[in-house]
C-alpha cells in the first residue's frame, strides 16, 4: 500500500507526470541501453523499440500502476501486473533486472521533468515503481516455481519436426523435445518465446502462441510473415523463420505463460478472430477437442477470404469433433465457403448475425480496432467486463482490463 506521505504527492503529480510520461519512456530506454546494451541481445524486442510500442506500453503501465494505487490504495491491478509477469517470465527476466530498470527510469523522470522533481517527489514515484516491482517479482517467483526453473533455465532447445504452410503468408512450425529434462504440457491459450540470432549476431526474441495441445515432447506455433510497409522494415523474426529454418534445425524456445487461458467452469465459450488471431483460439480449441468437450463452444472468425484463414483445417476438424461447437465466418471478399460452416457472411465481423449462447466466456483476439469494435458490442449487449478475455500480440497498448 502506498504510504499517506507519498498517496499525496502522486496525486498532485499524476496528472504532470501522466502528460510527458510518454517522454520520459523514451528518455529511460535510450538512457538503459546507453548503459546496458547487452539488455538488446537476447531480452528486449528492438521492433518494438523502434516502433516506439514498447514506450508507450511501459508508460501506459505505469501510469495505469499510479492511478489505481490513489483510486484503490489497498490493492494493485492484478490484470495488468498478471499480464506483465507472464510477458517477463516468459523471457527469463531476473530480479535484480528491476535494479537497472529502477536506476534509468528515475534518472528519465528527473531529466525530463526537471526542477519539478524535488526530493519528495523523486521518493514518492521511487515508492510507486517499488510497489510494483515487488508485485511483479512475487509473481513471476511464483510462475518459475510452477514449472520447476529458474530464470536462466526457463529456456530449451527445439528441434523442427515438421515446418508446412498453412495460407500464403503463415507457416506453422512442430517442434520435439531433444533433452531429458521433463516439460509439463502447456495450458490451453499460452505462448512461448522463440528466441533466435539475427543475420548481424544479435539475439531477437518473439513470443508465438501454442497452437494446438501438446504432450509436453511436442509443440506447434504458428508464424505470420511481416511484410513491413509504410516506412516499416519487414518483420526480421518472421522473416527467418519462414525463409531460413527448417526441419531438423534447433530453436530455443521458453517454456510456455501467458495468462489469457481457457476457463474451466464449465460455462459456454465463444471464440472471436480475425486474421493470424486464429492462433491462440486454435490452441484452446484443439484442448477442448482432445478432452472430448460437451460444453456449447461458438467459434467466430473474420478474415480476407477463405483461403488467407490460418490453421483453417484443423479449426474445422476440431469443431466437426465437438458435438456441441459451432463455427461461424466472415470473409471482406465474399460469403463464400468449401467448409461445413454453420454460416458465413459477407463483410466484416457483425455479433448481430448469430446467435449467441447466454453466460457465455469470450475470447478475443485480432488486431486492435477488430477487438475494441467485439468488446464494445458485447458490453452493450450486457456481457460483463469480466467475462471478456483478450490477447494482444506484442506490448498491451490496449489494457481494456483496467477501463
Amino acid at each position: 500500500m502506498l504510504s499517506e506521505k507519498s498517496r499525496q504527492v502522486i496525486a498532485a503529480t499524476l496528472p504532470v507526470v501522466a502528460e510527458r510520461i510518454g517522454e520520459i519512456a523514451k528518455r529511460f530506454y535510450e538512457h538503459m541501453f546507453s548503459a546496458h546494451p547487452e539488455l538488446l541481445d537476447g531480452t528486449f524486442n528492438r521492433g518494438n523499440q523502434a516502433s516506439g510500442e514498447q514506450q508507450r506500453a511501459l508508460a501506459g503501465s505505469v501510469a495505469a500502476f499510479a492511478t489505481k494505487l490513489l483510486e484503490v490504495p489497498e490493492e494493485t491491478p492484478e490484470h495488468l501486473l498478471s499480464r506483465i509477469a507472464h510477458k517477463h517470465a516468459s523471457l527469463g527476466i531476473r530480479p535484480d533486472q528491476y535494479q537497472i530498470v529502477n536506476h534509468h527510469l528515475m534518472w528519465a523522470i528527473a531529466d525530463t521533468l526537471g526542477q519539478a522533481v524535488t526530493p519528495e517527489v523523486a521518493m514518492a514515484w521511487n515508492e510507486v515503481y517499488w510497489l510494483m516491482a515487488h508485485s511483479l517479482i512475487h509473481e513471476e517467483r511464483g510462475l518459475y516455481g510452477a514449472r520447476g526453473v529458474t530464470p536462466d533455465t526457463v529456456w530449451r532447445p527445439w528441434e523442427v519436426e515438421k515446418k508446412f504452410r498453412e495460407t500464403q503468408d503463415v507457416v506453422t512450425f512442430v517442434v520435439k523435445r531433444i533433452d531429458d529434462r521433463l516439460v509439463k504440457t502447456s495450458l490451453p491459450g499460452q505462448y512461448v518465446t522463440v528466441r533466435m540470432r539475427m543475420p548481424d549476431g544479435i539475439l531477437q526474441p518473439r513470443q508465438y502462441s501454442l497452437t494446438r495441445a501438446d504432450d509436453g515432447a511436442h509443440r506447434q506455433f504458428s508464424v505470420k510473415r511481416v511484410h513491413g510497409g509504410d516506412g516499416k522494415p519487414p518483420g526480421e523474426m518472421s522473416t527467418l523463420l519462414h525463409d531460413s529454418v527448417d526441419v531438423g534445425d534447433i530453436l530455443t524456445l521458453s517454456l510456455p505463460y501467458g495468462n489469457v487461458v481457457l476457463d474451466d467452469s464449465g460455462r459456454p465459450v465463444v471464440f472471436a478472430s480475425a486474421g493470424i488471431g486464429i492462433t491462440p483460439m486454435a490452441g484452446m480449441l484443439s484442448h477442448l477437442a482432445r478432452a472430448e468437450s460437451r460444453l456449447p463452444i461458438t467459434m467466430l472468425h473474420a478474415d480476407l477470404e477463405e483461403a488467407a484463414f490460418p490453421l483453417r483445417r484443423q479449426v474445422v476438424n476440431d469443431v466437426v469433433e465437438l458435438p456441441h461447437a459451432e463455427l461461424y465466418v466472415w470473409y471482406e471478399k465474399g460469403a463464400h465457403s468449401i467448409e461445413p460452416v454453420n454460416g458465413v457472411f459477407h463483410g466484416t465481423m457483425d455479433l448481430s448475425a448469430v446467435d449467441l449462447p447466454q453466460n457465455a466466456i469470450y475470447y478475443l483476439c485480432g488486431p486492435m480496432p477488430f477487438m475494441r469494435a467485439l468488446r464494445a458490442s458485447l458490453l452493450t449487449r450486457g456481457v460483463v467486463s469480466d467475462d471478456i478475455h483478450y490477447e494482444v500480440f506484442g506490448p498491451d497498448l490496449w489494457q481494456a482490463d483496467l477501463e
